[in-house]
């Protein structure tokens, strides 16, 4: 007998769109105030984890075919070739720099190199969440 889980799936639609929109703005938030790319990492997979638990872990592998394994691998290479970056242009390891752009839609908007690092931040924190609570769901 199948449970009827139709308001926990429609809540948990409207609650992971919430949580998802949270976790872009800590990570926007992050160079100017409190936040960046762990906290909205965590956020975002707080996120993933709510539709795992909502749904069936092999319905959201198959609407999210990531390996979260190289999602880690990948923000950590990230976060490390920002480093590497500022050494191409002959700055010190993990020096930033930052200009203003004008941005359709956003007018002048302030972008800055610590954004690529605190998105491999996010991608790692990301990717070493989930792949922890899958693996502890397979020993469940």
């Amino acid at each position: 007998m199948k449970i009827n889980n139709v308001i926990l799936r429609t809540v948990a639609k409207l609650v992971s769109f919430i949580i998802l929109t949270l976790a872009v703005y800590l990570f926007l938030s992050g160079h100017h105030s409190p936040g960046g790319g762990f906290i909205g990492g965590l956020v975002l997979a707080s996120a993933f984890v709510l539709l795992f638990i909502v749904y069936d872990i092999e319905t959201i592998r198959t609407a999210l075919p990531f390996d979260f394994k190289k999602v880690a691998a990948f923000g950590a290479l990230l976060s490390v070739g920002t480093g590497f970056g500022a050494l191409l242009f002959g700055e010190e390891f993990l020096s930033q720099t930052f200009d203003y752009f004008d941005l359709p839609f956003f007018g002048e908007t302030e972008l800055a190199t610590v954004m690529l690092f605190e998105a491999g931040v996010a991608l790692a924190v990301v990717g070493v969440v989930v792949t922890i609570i899958l693996s502890i769901s397979e020993d469940v």
